[in-house]
């Protein structure tokens, strides 16, 4: 005979395990099946492994998905203050860093193992080493693995997106949605480095060079550092802007955030013997002063050099244009954008509309957050949300 339980979820990472804990302290009877060794492996590397579980501001404007407002309701009704509660209660220190990241004073592991305590209080089943094999749907839905076969009125999604394949991630909830009929959007990577080519393979050559910078991708610009890589852009800046970039569009960034276009004409008026190289040198890295330098094709003092050429210069350090020729892919992604498509789901319970008793929870859906512990806060809030409704 099959083990039977009241609901049975796919995945035990952030959301899966959020998930599965309010269910089975509501009483139900959860198994959760994990195909890797150990649960939580992408908690465990986040944040440079302190994990940055929240975001003191997570709030809808801070996310992406064909519905902007899929999100509002499971992130009103469980918040950021509420999982930092959860926290503080199991006496795990945290440090606020820049821009609202909440961040483990320790290790990541303590969120992990918060999260396994919090099932063990409703005596939740964690299966880890389980592929699943096959998922069927009858009178409920039967899942079969190595290890035997499963069933519960009540399924789960929660196994993510395809992002870093190096810690396991696969595509599988696409495959699962699509095999129960639900419309997925088309997933693509997000929070990724892009990929410089042609006359701006130039830039790779400062590797390991960054400056505060604010980048605009589409309407959306992001004030934070930029680095340039052997490959092209990352930091924080880019990566936040790489979820607004699509591929033939420029990206812009504002090499010197704290000054106007005219910045160079105010210096020209006040010290007309300094050199434009020296100035920019002045005002950032020298490698990339050199590189932007040279690339505005003039130099030398700035007495020597007319107004209109000091202001087109000003300018376009203001708005610089990058042509990225595309993105380091799912194995550098943080996060996957797309994912099994909100007009499938209820936005109060994260069910399938169509289908009883099938949820899908956190990555898996088109829901994707900004850098900063906001995919994290969407992971617990939409497993609170299907773990009340379960």
């Amino acid at each position: 005979m099959p083990a039977s339980y009241d609901a049975i979820i796919l995945g035990a990472g952030a959301a899966g395990l959020m998930c599965a804990a309010r269910a089975a302290q509501r009483g139900k009877r959860v198994l959760v099946l994990e195909r890797a060794e150990k649960p939580g492996k992408k908690i465990l590397i986040s944040g440079g492994g302190r994990c940055n579980f929240t975001n003191i501001g997570a709030g809808p404007a801070n996310y992406l998905s064909s519905n902007p407002h899929f999100a509002k309701s499971a992130l009103a009704r469980y918040t950021a203050r509420d999982f930092l509660e959860l926290v503080e209660s199991y006496g795990i220190a945290w440090h606020e860093k820049t821009l609202g990241q909440l961040f483990c004073d320790g290790s990541a592991k303590q969120i992990v193992a918060m999260l396994l305590e919090e099932c063990a209080k409703g005596d939740v089943a964690v299966r880890c080493g389980e592929d699943v094999a096959s998922v069927e749907r009858d009178d409920g839905f039967a899942v079969t693995t190595q290890a035997g076969t499963y069933t519960a009125p009540a399924l789960v999604i929660a196994t993510g997106g395809p992002s870093i394949p190096k810690m396991g991630a696969t595509g599988f909830a696409y495959d699962l949605a699509r095999q129960f009929g639900l419309k997925v959007v088309e997933p693509r990577p997000a929070l990724v480095p892009l990929t410089l080519g042609g006359e701006e393979v130039l830039f790779r050559d400062i590797s390991g060079v960054s400056a505060p910078v604010v980048t605009t991708a589409g309407k959306t610009s992001f004030a934070e550092a930029a680095l340039f890589t052997h490959r092209g852009l990352s930091g924080p800046a880019i990566l936040q802007a790489s979820s607004y970039w699509r591929p033939g569009e420029p990206l812009f960034v504002d090499f010197l955030p704290e000054r106007s276009a005219e910045w160079l004409l105010d210096a020209k008026r006040a010290n007309p013997r300094t050199g434009l190289r020296t100035l920019v040198r002045e005002a950032l890295p020298a490698r990339l002063a050199d590189i932007l330098v040279d690339k505005l094709g003039i130099d030398g003092d700035l007495g020597n050099l007319t107004d209109k050429a000091l202001r087109s210069a000003g300018e376009r350090l203001k708005r610089w244009q990058f042509h990225p020729n595309g993105t380091e892919g799912f194995a550098k992604a943080e996060v996957t954008m797309g994912g099994i498509a909100t007009s499938e789901l209820s936005s109060k319970t994260m069910e399938a509309k169509r289908i009883p008793g099938l949820y899908a929870i956190g990555e898996a859906v088109d829901v994707t957050g900004w850098l900063g512990g906001y995919n994290f806060q969407w992971a617990w809030a939409s497993g609170v949300a299907a773990g009340d409704a379960l």
